[in-house]
């Protein structure tokens, strides 16, 4: 968390403790940018026992990825007592990426609260990691059938990590390590936080998927492909930056 807070601040954005849980501060890193430019959400941590994501956006945070070329909303450790306990539940045993509905945790109702408070977004990326997967994957919401990013996303972390090849993920129907769900996702009794930024947030949302038996450093090399592939297709290539 001081990595995260530090590296926010040198990068000149702005840290925001919106609220706290078992003793730990919940943060948002927001960088907003003089005129019109894309509004990028993203989200890691929600399970404490998947380390690859926070670490992703902390080097990428380090690396100077989140510059002027979008507004930055970014929430990069929703779960940190569960974290504590490496453990995917929060303090009092609740899974965070269920609660998005009939919320109960004091982490989401204050991460919902924080949601409110923001634009729109155009894009919104959920970091995650699966412990059953054979590769990495990734779900796309994409009701308006806008261009795609999950071909473009899963092509670069093809070269430093293997994609999931199964034709049934999560219960799901997938192709090549992408999952589109079909129809509306209203009558799910228990939301994810993709569905409810599907809901309220963004009309083009992915969850990417690192498999959790892969080494630590190949996974976050993964995230990393697949995260910074897909803003490079919204709001174009870092300064200075050279071919992915």
């Amino acid at each position: 968390m001081a990595r995260l807070v530090a590296a926010a601040r040198a990068a000149g954005a702005d840290v925001e403790t919106f609220g706290a849980a078992a003793g730990c501060p919940l943060i948002a890193i927001t960088r907003r940018t003089p005129g019109p430019r894309p509004r990028i959400y993203l989200s890691a941590g929600i399970h404490g026992d998947e380390p690859a994501p926070p670490l992703a956006l902390l080097e990428m945070l380090e690396a100077g990825i989140f510059d002027e070329r979008a507004h930055w909303f970014i929430c990069p450790l929703l779960n940190p007592a569960g974290f504590r306990r490496r453990a995917r539940e929060n303090a009092a045993g609740l899974d965070l990426n269920r609660d998005y509905r009939e919320t109960q945790s004091a982490e989401i109702a204050a991460h919902i609260s924080w949601l409110r408070r923001q634009p729109n977004f155009n894009l919104t990326l959920c970091v995650h990691e699966d412990w059953e997967s054979k590769g990495y994957y990734l779900y796309e919401l994409n009701p308006q059938e806008r261009p795609s990013l999950a071909e473009a996303m899963l092509a670069a972390v093809a070269r430093v990590c293997p994609i999931d090849p199964s034709g049934m993920i999560d219960g799901r129907l997938a192709l090549r390590g992408i999952i589109r769900p079909v129809g509306e996702p209203w009558d799910r009794p228990q939301w994810p936080e993709a569905i409810y930024l599907r809901a309220h947030h963004a009309n083009l949302g992915y969850t990417i998927e690192s498999p959790s038996s892969f080494p630590l450093a190949q996974r976050v090399a993964a995230h990393r492909a697949a995260l910074e592939t897909a803003l490079e297709l919204t709001c174009g290539k870092p300064a200075g930056a050279g071919t992915l």
